[in-house]
């Protein structure tokens, strides 16, 4: 299969992304097409869903083997799983499938059709392979049965950042912000309350601490 565009977001590395599409609904990446695929009419009448499927490769996790079992991190990083019981992207193909909203369809001169798109978990300069329309008549099971993730779903932390860091940011990243790090960006095994994470985010190197349920912000620093 060959890329047919890549997707560019405020998240140069994987550290700091939301575990699943849609759980940081402000998050909002550009999807631009590679040359060859540069084709108005490729994307004719998509503007008119308000939802996608983006088809993507897990092109920072790729390994050469595979195992049947993986320890997913929310599960404290020591218990194993099948691969296929998870959305862990070691996998035999490791490719992954994300529902985002489509915020619109914008002709660039340069660069063809583009999307907007957010809710997004995905890192700068992931390829893309593949675009399909959500339908939620077909793709959406509002009872269906989620296994150990149910069990985890909403156990969110308390996000403090001081009004002196948060100055750093505008009202929306710092929304942005707020809503991604309640999701708790750490592997379930790591709860040392005097280490010190870090990740990229927009411009800005973001570091906090977490203690039980409370994450508090300790810098927000221009990347250098």
């Amino acid at each position: 299969m060959k890329p047919i565009a890549k997707i560019y977001t405020d998240f140069p590395d994987k550290f700091g992304l939301p575990r699943q599409s849609g759980l940081v609904k402000g998050l909002k990446g550009r999807v631009v097409f590679e040359p060859p695929y540069r084709d108005y009419r490729a994307v004719r009448e998509l503007a008119e869903y308000s939802h996608i499927w983006l088809i993507w490769a897990f092109s920072r996790s790729e390994r050469e083997n595979w195992s049947p079992t993986v320890r997913p991190p929310r599960l404290g990083g020591n218990t194993r799983v099948g691969v296929f019981a998870t959305r862990s992207p070691y996998r035999p193909n490791p490719i992954g499938l994300s529902a985002v909203k489509l915020e619109r369809v914008i002709r660039d001169e340069s660069l063809g059709p583009v999307l907007e798109v957010s809710g997004i978990d995905m890192a700068d300069g992931t390829p893309i392979l593949d675009i399909k329309p959500y339908l939620s008549f077909a793709d959406s099971y509002p009872n269906a049965v989620c296994g150990f993730a149910d069990r985890l779903y909403g156990q969110s932390l308390k996000v403090v950042i001081p009004a002196d860091i948060s100055n750093t940011l505008s009202d929306g990243l710092i929304n942005q912000l707020s809503e991604l790090l309640a999701e708790d960006p750490r592997p379930r095994y790591q709860d040392d309350p005097e280490r010190i994470y870090g990740f990229f985010f927009n411009k800005y190197e973001i570091k906090f601490k977490v203690d039980k349920d409370l994450l508090t912000v300790i810098s927000i620093e221009p990347k250098k």
